[in-house]
C-alpha cells in the first residue's frame, strides 16, 4: 500500500482496521507488509545511552570540593544606604527596625568590610594535596577554604594562578583530611553527542551532580586570548565555578568555568577549559607557580577571502603576519611582514586564533618548523620561541587618525577614494609620522564613504607595500594596480603602517 493511499484511508475514516491491525501485529511481533522492515528497529546509538549514572558519582563526588574565599574591601560611598523609614512614637516594631538599618552597608561604618565568595574545585593529587579550580573563583581573595564533601574545612594556599586561561591551583595539608583524586582525561578524544558529568556546588547548596552531552567544542567566548571551549548542556550554575567535567570514565576532561544566561541560572550553555589546554597550565604552576609561555613575536590579523584572493591562496586560513616586534624571536628576517603562517609545529593554523594558543603552549627555547605562505609560494622556515612576558601582547596594530594637510605638495594621485603624496619631511611634520616608518606613500586623504574608508583608511597612514612590493613613490601604486589588472587581480593587497611604525594588511577592490 503506498503512503497516499493509506492517507486517503486516515481521511475516510477506512483506517482503523488497518491501525488495529498495526497495533496486533507488533504486539505479536510481525510487521505489517505495508510498512518497511527497518522502521520497528531500533538503532544502536538509541540503546547506548547510560542507564544510571549512580555508581560513578558515587565514585567521583568525595573527590569534588567547595571553594569558599573572603575579602576585605574598603566601603564606599557607592554601598546602598537604605533610609529608615519614621514609626509612630512607641511602635513595637521600632527595635526590630533599629537593628535591620543599622546592618545596612554604609549605615553605622564606613570602614572596610568582609566579602565572600563561592566556587568549586577538585582534587588532583592526593599526595601534594593539590586543588584546581578557576582563577575568578580565588581572585583578591584574603582567605581561601576548601570544603569537602562530608562538611570537613582545610585552609588552602595559592600555588598558582593564571588569569588568561582562568585556571589556579591551590595547596592544602593532606594530613588534615583524607584526599581522594582524579586524574585528567584526553579532552582531544571527547566528540560531539558524548556524555558527559558535572559536579559542583551551586548557589552555595553543596555537592551537586548534573549529565548532558558535548554540545560543541572549540567554542571562543572572547573571554581570553587562548578560548577552545567545550560546550556542555550539564547543568552549570553560579558556584560551578572550578569544578570538572567528567567523561564516561571518571576522568576530568574540562574545568566548569562559564555559562550563556539573561536570568543567571543554567539555560544549557556552558562553557569548560579542555584538559588538552589546562594540563599544561596546571604543571607549570605547580612547577614555577607561573606560566612561561611560547612568545613568537609577531603581529598578526585574520586571513579574509580577499586577503586570500589577494596572495593566490585557494583557502582562507592562517594568520597572516601584520608586522614584527622590534626585539623579538623572528625580528631577525626569519618571518616577514605579508607571510601567511599555516603551519607551526606540525599543527595547522585554520584560524588566526589558533596562532597565538599554540604558540603559548609550546616550550620556551623550543626550536620549531613554521611553515608559511610567502609570494604565492610555501616555505617551511625554523624559529626558536621566547618567553611571552605580561607587558608583551600579540595585537593588531592601531591606526593613526591626523588630518592635517598643511605644507603638502600640490603634486599628490586620488585612488580609491585615497589622496596619495609622497613622504617625506613636509609630510612627516604634517602628519607626525616618526622615524620607524622609513619608505612609503602617505595617505595625505580618505574620502567618506569610499572603498578605503571602509577599510578603515584615514589620512596620516602610510602605504609600504602593494601585492607585497614595496613602494616609495604615489606612481608605484599607480603601476601596481595597473599590474594587477592585467593579471585580471580583482584585489590589492596594501600594507600599511600608522604613524608610530604599526602595520596591517587591508584589501582594496580593483576589478569594479
Amino acid at each position: 500500500m503506498k503512503i497516499s493511499e493509506l492517507g486517503a484511508q486516515l481521511r475516510s475514516g477506512m483506517a482503523r482496521t488497518t491501525i488495529a491491525a498495526l497495533s496486533v501485529a507488533t504486539i505479536a511481533g510481525t510487521v505489517p507488509a505495508f510498512l518497511p522492515q527497518a522502521s520497528l528497529v531500533t538503532p544502536a546509538y538509541a540503546q547506548s545511552g547510560p542507564v544510571s549514572l549512580a555508581d560513578l558519582s558515587e565514585s567521583l563526588i568525595d573527590s569534588v570540593v567547595n571553594i569558599s574565599t573572603s575579602q576585605t574591601v574598603e566601603a564606599s560611598s557607592g554601598d546602598r544606604n537604605v533610609p529608615r523609614p519614621q514609626l509612630p512614637d512607641g511602635s513595637p516594631f521600632q527595635e526590630f527596625f533599629d537593628e535591620f538599618f543599622e546592618n545596612q552597608p554604609g549605615s553605622g561604618s564606613s570602614g572596610p568590610r568582609k566579602v565572600q565568595s563561592l566556587g568549586s574545585g577538585f582534587v588532583l593529587d592526593a599526595e601534594e594535596g593539590i586543588v584546581i579550580t578557576n582563577n575568578h573563583v580565588i581572585a583578591d581573595a584574603d582567605e581561601v577554604v576548601v570544603n569537602f564533601n562530608d562538611g570537613s574545612r582545610v585552609d588552602a594556599e595559592i600555588i598558582g594562578r593564571d588569569p588568561k586561561t582562568d585556571i589556579a591551583v591551590l595547596k592544602v595539608d593532606p594530613k588534615a583530611h583524607p584526599l581522594k583524586a582524579v586524574k585528567f582525561g584526553d579532552s582531544d578524544a571527547m566528540r560531539v553527542g558524548d556524555w558527559v558529568l558535572a559536579i559542583g556546588n551551586p548557589f552555595g547548596l553543596g555537592g551537586t551532580v548534573t549529565t548532558g552531552i558535548v554540545s560543541a567544542i572549540g567554542r571562543d567566548i572572547q573571554s581570553g586570548p587562548y578560548d577552545n571551549f567545550i560546550q556542555t548542556d550539564a547543568a552549570i550554575n553560579r558556584g560551578n565555578s572550578g569544578g570538572p567535567l567528567f567523561n564516561m570514565s571518571g576522568e576530568v576532561i574540562g574545568i566548569n568555568t562559564a555559562i550563556i544566561s539573561p536570568s543567571g541560572g543554567s539555560i544549557g550553555i556552558g562553557f569548560s577549559i579542555p584538559s588538552e589546554l589546562a594540563t599544561n597550565v596546571v604543571s607549570q604552576l605547580r612547577e614555577f607557580g607561573e606560566t612561561r609561555r611560547g612568545w613568537l613575536g609577531v603581529r598578526i590579523q585574520p586571513v579574509t577571502d580577499d586577503i586570500a584572493e589577494s596572495l593566490a591562496m585557494d583557502d582562507a586560513k592562517g594568520a597572516l603576519v601584520a608586522g614584527i616586534i622590534e626585539g623579538g624571536p623572528v625580528d631577525d628576517g626569519t618571518i616577514l611582514p605579508g607571510d601567511v603562517i599555516v603551519t607551526f609545529d606540525g599543527k595547522e593554523i585554520d584560524e588566526m586564533r589558533d596562532l597565538p594558543r599554540i604558540v603559548a603552549e609550546s616550550p620556551v627555547g623550543k626550536a620549531v618548523d613554521v611553515e608559511v605562505i610567502r609570494k604565492g609560494k610555501k616555505e617551511t622556515l625554523q624559529v626558536t620561541l621566547g618567553r611571552l612576558e605580561d607587558g608583551e601582547k600579540l595585537a593588531s596594530a592601531e591606526d593613526g587618525d591626523s588630518d592635517d594637510e598643511n605644507g603638502l605638495e600640490e603634486s599628490s594621485v586620488e585612488l580609491f577614494g585615497m589622496t596619495l603624496n609622497t613622504l617625506n619631511d613636509a609630510t612627516r611634520e604634517t602628519f607626525g609620522i616618526g622615524d620607524d616608518v622609513v619608505d612609503g606613500v602617505v595617505i595625505t586623504e580618505v574620502a567618506e564613504g569610499s572603498a578605503a574608508a571602509r577599510k578603515g583608511v584615514s589620512a596620516g597612514q602610510v602605504i609600504m607595500e602593494i601585492a607585497q612590493e614595496a613602494v616609495k613613490e604615489p606612481e608605484d601604486i599607480v603601476d601596481a594596480i595597473d599590474n594587477l589588472r592585467d593579471e585580471d587581480r580583482k584585489n590589492a593587497l596594501l600594507m600599511i603602517a600608522d604613524k608610530d611604525g604599526n602595520l596591517r594588511f587591508v584589501t582594496i577592490r580593483i576589478d569594479g
